[in-house]
């Protein structure tokens, strides 16, 4: 993983890191359903649905607020996205 503007975002081909951006292993899950270049992971040692559930209740951030990748792209991420058939 590498940390960009408050997310976590998956090394990929897709999302590879820049030259100068450390690169981290960490425990993570995924918020919602979506695509890796469009939904960032949440740190997580959350092993059981009954440990997802507690800390899902417990966090005060939403999922738009910090890991929706094409929200912090740019406020026509999404748009574009469809345009190009995304959807």
């Amino acid at each position: 993983m590498v940390r960009r503007g408050g997310a976590l975002v998956p090394v990929t081909d897709l999302t590879p890191p820049a030259p100068d951006e450390p690169v981290e292993e960490l425990s993570v899950r995924f918020r919602t359903v979506g695509d890796i270049t469009c939904t960032a992971p949440v740190a997580s040692d959350a092993s059981t649905l009954a440990a997802i559930i507690a800390e899902t209740g417990a966090t005060r951030v939403s999922e738009r607020g910090a890991t929706r990748l094409d929200d912090q792209s740019g406020e026509a991420a999404m748009e574009l996205r469809k345009r190009e058939g995304y959807f």
